[in-house]
């Protein structure tokens, strides 16, 4: 893999760019046309969306990479890159489906956003392992409290718990604990488990909503 040079740590804001200032209807003609035109008017339109990309997606990288503690990996500006190639696919894929709602700048730029913080937080997890054990996940909780009485508090409410957990499907339990305990990405885990965002989302909700069925069954019955 050819190796760029690693992207500065400044989490500044990238450049204003001249659209920006223009009406929202002017920056449209003027970005819609030649995009969905053919030439040299297509090829120049193409390369200046692209490098206004890629200045969205090394600000994106830089900021999340900061707080994940990030700021010095070399791979940083390949995944900047790497992102704003990805961006500039999905805005020329979805050209048809811009509602000229918004300035087209404003619009594409946030796929670039969005990409490469994408991007990002599954750099920072590629080599961590995500916990499929209830019991090891919740306990690693009450270890976290602050005093020996909150401790104490937190690990009867998690034995609750546990035992609730206990009772979710399989699946339901490993993505619970793998999104609302130990904080793994939604974007990593669709990766790991070869599936979707969505499908995601309604299994944490089909999960959650039976689990407080679940304690509040406990709770009568106590």
């Amino acid at each position: 893999m050819i190796r760029r040079p690693a992207i500065e740590s400044s989490a500044s804001a990238p450049a204003a760019e001249p659209a920006l200032a223009r009406p929202a209807a002017e920056d449209q003609a003027a970005w819609l046309g030649p995009l969905t035109a053919a030439g040299p008017a297509h090829d120049r339109a193409v390369a200046e969306l692209h490098g206004l990309l890629l200045r969205a997606s090394r600000f994106e990288v830089r900021r999340r990479a900061a707080a994940l503690g990030l700021a010095g990996d070399p791979d940083l500006e390949d995944i900047a890159q790497q992102a704003a190639d990805d961006a500039l696919l999905a805005v020329m894929s979805r050209l048809d489906r811009f509602e000229r709602r918004s300035r087209f700048t404003t619009w594409a730029y946030k796929f670039a956003i969005n990409t490469a913080g994408v991007a990002v937080r599954r750099h920072a997890w590629r080599d961590r392992a995500v916990s499929s054990s209830p019991a090891g996940a919740l306990e690693e909780l009450a270890d976290r409290a602050q005093s020996p009485a909150e401790a104490s508090q937190t690990r009867e409410l998690l034995t609750r718990i546990i035992g609730a957990i206990a009772l979710l499907t399989p699946h339901q339990r490993e993505v619970l604990l793998a999104l609302a305990v130990d904080g793994v990405p939604i974007d990593v885990l669709a990766d790991r488990l070869s599936t979707n965002r969505n499908a995601l989302y309604k299994t944490l909700h089909d999960a959650r909503t039976r689990l407080r069925g679940l304690l509040d069954d406990e709770e009568i019955v106590q």
